[in-house]
């Protein structure tokens, strides 16, 4: 509570968090926008029966966006698309990785690509949605598209690719003048808007007897427990000791301090179990549109929840999260640094011995938060299965929010304490 009242104390943090919530509620706002010329009772319909797909997969991101064709269908997946290509990209191409480190400047180079790069991948997926929905019909037979043809494909697609950099707009919006990461709280307010219709289903189905009770509270211990793990794990550090060797300047002596290299347990985020549910669901997709008894049979046997999805998700899961940790984090260039600025590890020669040592130790807690991360993601495929659970409890979608949740109100409390910083910093100047 004394925590909150110094936080209202503090104009300026005040004013983030106000501005914060102000560009959140325009997107849930936009995310009621249909596109024009979409039929939507016919288009319910048709995802009721795509449940289970990649086409349910988009919707998570979108916040429900992509299931009613708003103007924010797309979401911001495309600008994260176009991100973790550029990051790929920097490793076999030399432009782009000295543009990396070059500081700010090849910094503002790089967003500048991706802007681009997320223009051309919405319009690329605004074009085969607005295409593939004048041929799709819901259950009932009824079209999708109430007027088909190119009047309807131009206006669908710019809408699109136009919501999609209105919220990249708005994502580096709460960057600069709001507060936490501002991409990441869209996908973490989209998530959470469709909980409380979860939410609601829940209890619905336990008042007419379709989930038991005991069940609901079995659901919701183990919900407590996997948040608690969730967050134990993410906080989660090996800290690699460092020494700084020390340097006399004239007669004074720098360095000589004692401080620590962090590595987290879960160093590749959530980006792991994204593109292996990306991949693994997109066979099941198409096999939706394929009017064949066999592709009907490939369809339901990697459908979220089988063991079809359950036993090539885990593998997929443990190799991204090795090759997304290897591209974002290189053990040499901090050999390098460390060598460069007279650190060293106690015990480990400067150099190839420290890379060596720096990578045995990351791979080990890499593997260690693959097994957290496919834990995590396979749980509520089992609790939907065998419980009945009818909403997206855990997974990917747990993971964003607890991980933005985290990141938010760390940055919080760096603004505050920083501003308590000042007020020292003040009141000895004024002494």
């Amino acid at each position: 509570m004394r925590d909150m009242e110094g936080l209202l104390k503090i104009p300026e943090l005040k004013n983030r968090i106000l501005f914060t919530l102000m560009m959140l509620a325009v997107f849930r706002l936009g995310a009621h926008v249909p596109v024009p010329g979409i039929n939507g009772v016919a288009l319910a319909e048709f995802f009721v029966k795509m449940q289970g797909t990649i086409l349910g997969f988009f919707d998570l991101f979108s916040g429900g966006a992509f299931r009613k064709l708003t103007i924010f269908a797309l979401g911001i997946m495309p600008y994260i698309s176009a991100a973790i290509i550029l990051e790929l990209l920097t490793v076999v191409v030399p432009h782009l990785e000295a543009l990396k480190k070059e500081g700010e400047r090849g910094r503002k180079k790089i967003i500048q690509y991706t802007r681009y790069g997320t223009v051309f991948i919405s319009a690329i997926q605004a074009l085969g949605i607005a295409i593939g929905l004048q041929a799709m019909r819901s259950p009932s037979g009824v079209p999708l598209v109430i007027a088909p043809g190119f009047r309807f494909i131009f206006i669908a697609v710019v809408t699109m690719v136009a919501g999609t950099c209105f919220l990249m707009w708005l994502g580096e919006q709460i960057n600069e003048r709001g507060i936490g990461n501002g991409i990441s709280l869209i996908i973490f307010a989209g998530i959470v808007a469709r909980m409380p219709n979860a939410l609601t289903n829940t209890f619905r189905l336990v008042k007419t007897g379709e989930l038991s009770a005991f069940a609901l509270i079995i659901v919701g211990v183990m919900a407590f427990a996997v948040i608690a793990f969730i967050v134990y794990v993410e906080m989660g550090q090996r800290r690699i000791p460092i020494q700084y060797a020390k340097r006399v300047i004239g007669r004074k002596v720098y360095g000589g301090q004692t401080t620590y290299l962090p590595l987290k347990v879960n160093t590749s985020g959530v980006i792991p179990p994204i593109f292996a549910s990306s991949v693994i669901m997109f066979p099941a997709s198409v096999a939706q549109f394929i009017n064949n008894p066999i592709a009907k049979k490939v369809a339901a046997a990697m459908s979220p929840g089988s063991w079809g999805y359950v036993v090539p998700y885990v593998p997929m899961i443990i190799f991204f999260a090795f090759f997304y940790t290897a591209i974002i984090f290189n053990p040499e260039d901090v050999a390098d640094n460390l060598k460069k600025h007279g650190g060293y590890i106690p015990g480990i020669r400067p150099g190839r011995p420290t890379a060596e040592y720096i990578d045995r130790v990351l791979s080990r807690l890499t593997f260690v938060g693959a097994i957290y991360l496919s834990l995590v993601c396979v749980l509520p495929t089992f609790l939907i299965r065998y419980f009945h659970v009818p909403f997206y409890f855990g997974g990917t979608a747990l993971l964003i929010v607890v991980g933005v949740a985290l990141d938010t109100m760390v940055q919080i409390e760096s603004h505050m304490i920083m501003r308590h910083y000042e007020g020292f910093m003040k009141k000895a100047a004024a002494r």
